[in-house]
């Protein structure tokens, strides 16, 4: 935001320094990058007196000028102008002058004539178009002033950068209530008075669509005059960046940089019928712009229609077949307010950034919509020569509620760290524009309009402190109170992720750390179920603009990313939230602790004395069972048909809670990440796993006294029945003999044999708490289990 000095001066009478006033800004939040002068090319020439004109003596169309410019001799100056003449006063550019086009006045020669100089025009200036002849200053100018002097060009202009949340200092009037607030100055509003005339503006109608139009309205201003704006209006505009027009689209600009509310001047002859629309675009559609671009439409664009056709896409621009002409004589001005997201979509997807979207994006003051237009029409009637007619026509579905928020000073004390006076923050409050009611606590606080930032009350809280100046808040460390008996009083969900996370690091895995957005694209790539996702409002790119519902695509991404840069031999984790959608939390979304663990490439680190080898099946498989063990938990694992993204899937439970999944992940999604080989994920649930861990109790026990008994029983096994259903049945029984059983060895016969059968031998192991056992006791033991077992599963000996 380009601020003026001269025209912040109209709203507040600040007369100090302007470095004060940057450093004040800065301070309160609205950085000032740049303090410039915008005409500072300009510095240079100063106003001429043409003392006598004649005709070159070997040129029919130039002219041999004497001017006067304050100096002790005049300057012979040569003009190529049709309209310079004797007695006018004129910009001129001495020799050495650097002109705003970079050009450098030299003294030269122009057929045998000497010129010592240039006798301007308004486009060598920067200062317009006009090119067909000098520029025709003032006659009562005394010559030899400097021409900025002479023609009151601003001198000093602010470069202020204005976060988003601060749609409303995206204007001069914005900036001189914070300047007004700060320096404790009166703020004076522009004195805005329209005179109607002629025939009411009753017969128009306004229709709008209430989910994205809150506010449409219009007025109607007859015999404009188009052309120049006064100079004092274009060289405003000039010295903030604007490029002038004509008086109609120049005093839009003005009031919009003005008071911050974009406005919009159609061609009352150009429209069609007494109706305007405020109606989505239909899928497809083609509209010319301002700027002779044809845009396509999609259904999701929000257009301004007359009664046959679209005249402007809301909230960025103006259609070219309503826009205002040299041959316009009658103007309908559009004051309104629009839905920021669908202004904000809609110039993003056509890259078509504007002033007015850029303030709509942000959000526009509703009640100051009335002021703006008003302010608008008065200045065409005084500088264009309209006349504006009775009535507004409006359309308002949703009028403007103000909120009310509670304020307690002793919580601004509380969270600012810094004691602050209750009529501090009471008048800092006011001279923000809030209405205040400090009868009880809270207080209840009304802010105005234009701020719509001011939501809560930790935003009034903000405010007093910026008021109060955030460099004069004094750095103190928080008093911290805590007895040796609660030193031990930690966070359990907090202790068992940092557990897990030591765990994870213990086994050799490397933790990964990745954002909590992911694009819809990932997750759908992993074929995650779209349901419940949590999209981003206004998101860095369309590669973030989710939350992720899973941990897979983020450490997918850390897989493709070690690749590319020759680090195949991946072995990651990851312990983080995932999120979706739940009406039933506070904050509209379910957060959900999971653990993720990805495996790829070799087993060892490729080097001596590790023996070659890929991760596997086994790998996976064994880190979980590695780490329910370490949380004293016993999990089962059944193969499970469908899984969004593993091929084979392999459901974890303990118990009888599901707990998550492990498997490979498949090759067509492993190659689109850039894998080398076999990729084997798993992904936890910690919250379960949290809460069957705190079921757990750590009992301990004696060091056994007695030696044990081993006996190993080899089965054949179809290749459908897991191999821990045997263990799990074998356990059933409850030998109290049995104290351990567990496969050691497995023997698969080649594919072509009859049986789809494997030979599997499990070794159990035998032990007496009080005495030594005998092969007569075990014997007996092992053959009821070897019945028992055959007898319920069908499993046999080989």
């Amino acid at each position: 935001m380009l601020l003026s000095l001269s025209w912040l001066r109209e709203f507040v009478p600040y007369t100090g320094e302007v470095s004060a006033l940057a450093d004040t800004l800065t301070m309160l939040g609205l950085e000032v990058e740049e303090v410039r002068n915008p005409f500072a090319a300009l510095d240079t020439l100063v106003v001429g007196h043409v003392v006598k004109c004649a005709a070159h003596p070997e040129s029919d169309h130039l002219s041999v000028c004497r001017v006067d410019i304050g100096a002790e001799a005049a300057l012979d100056i040569v003009c190529g102008a049709p309209n310079v003449a004797a007695g006018q006063k004129v910009p001129v550019a001495p020799v050495g002058t650097i002109m705003p086009d970079g050009l450098e006045i030299k003294k030269a020669k122009l057929r045998g004539q000497t010129s010592c100089g240039m006798i301007c025009s308004e486009r060598e200036l920067g200062l317009g178009e006009g090119h067909a002849g000098i520029m025709i200053l003032d006659a009562d100018l005394q010559p030899g002033i400097k021409l900025s002097a002479a023609l009151g060009l601003e001198d000093t202009v602010l470069d202020v950068s204005i976060t988003p949340n601060r749609a409303d200092c995206l204007s001069v009037l914005g900036l001189a209530r914070e300047v007004a607030a700060a320096f404790a100055l009166p703020l004076t509003m522009p004195a805005v008075q329209v005179r109607e005339s002629g025939e009411a503006f009753t017969q128009f109608r306004i229709e709008v669509d209430p989910a994205l139009c809150p506010l449409y309205q219009a007025r109607l201003i007859r015999g404009v005059r188009i052309g120049p704006s006064p100079a004092w209006l274009r060289y405003r505009l000039l010295a903030v960046g604007l490029r002038p027009i004509n008086t109609v689209v120049d005093i839009t600009n003005y009031v919009m940089l003005e008071l911050g509310q974009p406005l919009h001047a159609f061609d009352r002859d150009r429209l069609e019928g007494q109706r305007i629309q405020v109606a989505l675009a239909t899928e497809g559609m083609a509209f010319t712009t301002l700027d002779g671009q044809d845009r396509v439409l999609t259904a999701r664009d929000l257009l301004i229609w007359d009664d046959v056709r679209p005249v402007a896409l809301a909230g960025v621009m103006g259609g070219a077949n309503s826009e205002i002409t040299d041959q316009s004589s009658s103007v309908v001005l559009e004051s309104a307010v629009f839905d920021p997201a669908s202004v904000r979509k809609t110039a993003r997807r056509l890259g078509l950034s504007s002033d007015a979207s850029f303030r709509f994006e942000r959000g526009v003051d509703q009640v100051g919509t009335s002021l703006a237009m008003n302010r608008a029409a008065q200045l065409m009637a005084e500088l264009a020569g309209g006349q504006v007619a009775p009535g507004v026509a409006k359309a308002e579905p949703h009028p403007f509620v103000a909120r009310t928020l509670g304020f307690t000073p002793a919580k601004a004390t509380r969270l600012l760290g810094q004691t602050m006076d209750e009529a501090f923050c009471q008048s800092t409050l006011e001279r923000l524009g809030c209405t205040v009611s400090a009868a009880a606590e809270p207080w209840e606080v009304v802010p105005p309009s234009f701020r719509l930032d001011l939501e809560r009350e930790v935003d009034l809280i903000e405010e007093v402190a910026r008021m109060y100046g955030m460099d004069r808040i004094e750095g103190a460390l928080p008093t911290v109170q805590k007895c040796l008996h609660d030193l031990d009083k930690v966070d359990p969900t907090y202790a068992f992720l940092s557990q897990i996370k030591d765990w994870g690091v213990g086994v050799g895995l490397a933790e990964a750390v990745n954002y909590s957005f992911v694009g819809t694209a990932d997750l759908d790539r992993c074929g995650v179920n779209d349901q419940g996702r949590v999209l981003i409002c206004n998101p860095l790119s369309e590669d973030m603009n989710v939350l992720r519902t899973d941990l897979a695509p983020g450490l997918f991404n850390t897989l493709r990313h070690n690749i590319s840069q020759d680090s195949t031999r991946v072995r990651v984790f990851e312990v983080a939230h995932t999120f979706v959608q739940d009406a039933q939390s506070d904050t509209q979304t379910k957060e959900n602790n999971r653990l993720a663990i990805l495996l790829h490439g070799g087993r060892f680190p490729g080097r001596y004395p590790y023996p070659h080898g890929q991760s596997e099946y086994a790998d996976i498989k064994g880190l979980v069972e590695h780490l329910l063990g370490t949380l004293h938990l016993s999990g089962s694992f059944c193969r499970t048909p469908e899984h969004p993204f593993l091929l084979p899937a392999v459901s974890v439970q303990v118990g009888h809670d599901m707990i998550g999944w492990i498997g490979r992940v498949r090759p067509d999604l492993a190659d689109t990440y850039l894998a080398r080989g076999e990729v084997w994920y798993a992904d936890l649930d910690l919250d379960v796993l949290l809460r069957l861990y705190g079921q757990t109790q750590i009992v301990f026990a004696p060091i056994p006294k007695y030696p044990v008994i081993r006996r190993d029983m080899t089965l054949a096994v179809p290749l459908s029945l897991p191999l821990e259903q045997v263990v799990h049945t074998v356990r059933e029984i409850q030998e109290s003999l049995l104290d351990d059983i567990f496969i050691a060895d497995i023997y698969t016969p080649d594919a072509g044999t009859a049986e789809a059968v494997r030979n599997v031998t499990y070794r159990f192991v035998y032990r007496h708490a009080e005495k030594t056992l005998k092969d007569k006791d075990v014997d007996k033991v092992h053959s009821r289990i070897a019945q028992h077992i055959t007898g319920q599963l069908p499993i046999r000996f080989p």
